[in-house]
């Protein structure tokens, strides 16, 4: 399937690309343009449109786009669902203390941005990242029983 997004890519905007490679859809292809194109190119594509205004898999009651997709596709494992806190205070700006990790997350998408401003190379690199803090993730809910 075709997945596509706005360009730039940040924190929600490299971590649904991890989430769903990973979880949903292994031969995903993703697609990176300009706000105003989602609409546009993903008619054209058919591909499915995550992390822009408006749309099913993007910020809805709350959540951001990572949490949306956990919960569209049914997710329930404990160390997806911890690493979705982290996401989520990551990414919204207002709830950035609301996990101590997430302003390490949102320092280390801002270095990768910086190092790799292509958006594909960036996920490349940041994928690493992301299937470190998962494994983090796991264990820290298996130390401590919670999610």
């Amino acid at each position: 399937m075709k997945w596509i997004t706005r360009s730039h890519v940040h924190v929600d905007r490299v971590a649904c690309p991890w989430l769903i490679t990973r979880f949903i859809d292994n031969r995903a292809e993703f697609l990176f343009v300009p706000k105003s194109e989602i609409d546009e190119v993903a008619k054209e594509t058919g591909a499915i449109p995550f992390d822009t205004p408006g749309v099913e898999l993007g910020h809805q009651e709350g959540r951001c786009s990572f949490e949306s997709i956990i919960l569209k596709y049914d997710l329930k494992d404990a160390g997806l669902l911890r690493l979705a806190k982290i996401v989520h205070a990551a990414d919204v700006a207002e709830d950035i203390d609301t996990d101590p990790i997430a302003r390490g997350l949102e320092a280390i998408a801002s270095g990768y941005s910086l190092r790799f401003p292509e958006d594909m190379e960036n996920l490349e690199h940041q994928f690493e990242v992301y299937d470190a803090l998962y494994a983090w993730c796991r264990l820290d809910v298996s130390s401590t029983g919670k999610s």
